[in-house]
C-alpha cells in the first residue's frame, strides 16, 4: 500500500478524496488558474449536521435480489466514509455530492421514533421485519450523541416488534439493555459487516469505522448476551480484500457468529469515479488490475445493475470468490444459521389502544 501521502492532496480520515459533480446541478464553483485549468474547490471538511423532519420513517423495499422488505434510516449520509458505499448515490438527491459531502454533511431525523410509533398505532398495521438500517449506518458516530436509533429500539421493544439491525460500529453494545430482552423474545438479529482484518487497509477504506478487532469483540459480546449475529463479508473487492475471506469467516465463527454472507463490490453511479480516484491514490501499483477485475465480474463494466448478478458477479474471478467463500463457510460455519424472528408477539400497548378510541 502506498502510504507516502502528500497531505495537501490527501484528506486523512476521509474515504472519498473528491466531490463528483451533482447531476442535478447545472453549475458548480471552481478555481480559475492562470494555466487555464478549472479545478473544484476542495478542502478537508469538518462534519456538518442537518435536520430533516420526514412524514414517515418506514420504507418499503421491493427488490428481486432482496425480496420484499422494509427499512428505516434515522440518518442520511454516513461519517464512516466507506469508499465503496452504495448509499453515496442517494446524497445528490439532498443537494450534496456523493463524495466528501456524503461523509461530512449528515442529515438526521430526530422525529424517527415518534413516526415509528405512529405507524405501529395504525389500525391496519401488520408487523413485518424491518431493517435498521437499509441505507446508512444507524450506529454511525452521530448516534452516540443523538440516540435516535436507541429511541427507535425502545419503541420496537415496547410494541414487541421484530427488527434486523445492520451496522459496523461497536456502539451497538451500548443498547444491550434493550437488545437482550428483545433477543429473549426472538425479536432481533444483528448483521455486522467485516470487510478486512488488516488495520492499515481499514483506515483508508473505512476511515471512521470501528477497528476489525473491535468489531469481532462486538460479535462476541452480542453472542454472549444471546443476540444472534450474522457477519457480512462485504463487499469483497478483487485484489484488495478477496484473499482475506477464509480468515474473516474463521474469525467470525470463533467470535460466535451464527451465519455469514457476502457481496462483491459494485461501483454504481458516482462511486465509480470516487473509487477509481481512491484506488489510484492508495494502490498505484495495482490500481488498474483491481479495476479490470471488478469490470470482469460485472460484464465488462464497473457496475452491472442486473438483478441476480449485480451483488454476486459473474465470470472466472467471481466464481473463484464464490468457491473460496463456500469452502470457508462449510469449514468454519457448518450447521449454523440465524434463528427466525417472531412476528406473533406484536401488540399495541393498552394505553395506546385507549387513545385510538379518541
Amino acid at each position: 500500500m502506498n502510504t507516502d501521502y502528500n497531505t495537501t492532496n490527501y484528506f486523512k480520515g476521509r474515504g472519498s478524496q473528491i466531490k463528483p459533480h451533482n447531476k442535478f446541478f447545472q453549475n458548480a464553483y471552481v478555481t480559475d488558474h492562470v494555466e487555464g485549468l478549472d479545478e473544484p474547490l476542495l478542502s478537508n471538511p469538518g462534519t456538518q449536521v442537518f435536520v430533516e423532519h420526514p412524514k414517515k420513517i418506514i420504507n418499503k423495499v421491493d427488490s428481486p435480489d432482496l425480496g420484499l422488505m422494509f427499512s428505516m434510516n434515522p440518518y442520511q449520509g454516513c461519517e464512516h466514509g466507506c469508499i465503496y458505499c452504495y448509499a453515496r448515490n442517494t446524497h445528490p438527491y439532498w443537494g450534496f455530492s456523493a463524495g466528501l459531502d456524503f461523509e461530512s454533511k449528515i442529515i438526521m431525523k430526530p422525529n424517527a421514533a415518534v413516526l415509528l410509533e405512529e405507524a405501529f398505532n395504525k389500525k391496519n398495521y401488520v408487523p413485518q421485519t424491518i431493517m435498521l438500517s437499509g441505507n446508512t449506518d444507524c450506529y454511525q458516530p452521530l448516534e452516540r450523541k443523538m440516540k435516535i436509533t436507541r429511541k427507535m429500539l425502545e419503541v420496537l421493544l415496547k410494541y414487541k416488534h421484530p427488527v434486523g439491525i445492520i451496522t459496523k460500529n461497536s456502539l451497538i453494545t451500548r443498547d444491550l439493555d434493550i437488545l437482550k430482552p428483545m433477543a429473549e423474545m426472538n425479536l432481533v438479529t444483528v448483521t455486522l459487516s467485516i470487510t478486512t482484518l488488516k488495520e492499515e487497509l481499514r483506515r483508508v477504506m473505512e476511515p471512521r469505522t470501528a477497528s476489525s478487532f473491535k468489531r469481532l469483540e462486538t460479535v462476541r459480546v452480542l453472542t454472549e448476551n444471546g443476540i444472534p449475529v450474522n457477519v457480512n463479508v462485504a463487499p469483497i473487492i478483487p485484489s484488495i480484500n478477496s484473499d482475506e475471506v477464509p480468515a474473516i469467516i474463521k474469525a467470525a465463527a470463533d467470535a460466535g457468529a451464527c451465519d455469514v454472507h457476502f457481496t462483491i463490490v459494485r461501483l454504481n453511479g458516482d462511486i465509480g469515479a470516487i473509487f477509481t480516484d481512491w484506488v489510484h491514490k492508495n494502490f498505484p501499483d495495482r490500481a488498474e488490475k483491481v479495476l479490470h477485475q471488478i469490470q470482469s465480474v460485472h460484464n465488462g463494466k464497473l457496475n452491472d445493475s442486473r438483478f441476480g448478478a449485480r451483488m454476486v458477479g459473474e465470470g472466472p474471478v467471481a466464481e473463484a470468490i464464490h468457491q473460496l467463500f463456500s469452502l470457508s463457510k462449510a469449514k468454519y460455519m457448518a450447521g449454523r444459521s440465524l434463528p427466525p424472528l417472531d412476528h406473533s408477539l406484536f401488540e399495541v400497548p393498552k394505553a395506546e389502544k385507549q387513545l385510538q378510541l379518541f
